[in-house]
């Protein structure tokens, strides 16, 4: 058994009785992704700079093609 990050159920670990593991429904999963989308959830440190010489050639750093 594990908890469900977002709401605290005990969920069983198993692919069969929890297909959202660690999640206990796909709602909570949901309202979890759309905290990370929003920023409400950040991983600590310092952002990552962009790696302007790995790009392929025609992409600027946002990844829109160059005009």
């Amino acid at each position: 058994m594990v908890t469900c990050p977002q709401c605290g159920a005990q969920v069983p670990w198993s692919a069969e009785r929890s297909p959202y593991r660690p999640f206990c429904s796909k709602r909570c999963r949901m309202i979890d992704l759309g905290d990370w989308l929003d920023e409400r959830h950040q991983i600590p440190g310092e952002p990552a700079e962009p790696d302007i010489e790995g790009l392929p050639e025609g992409l600027d750093p946002n990844g829109d093609e160059r005009l």
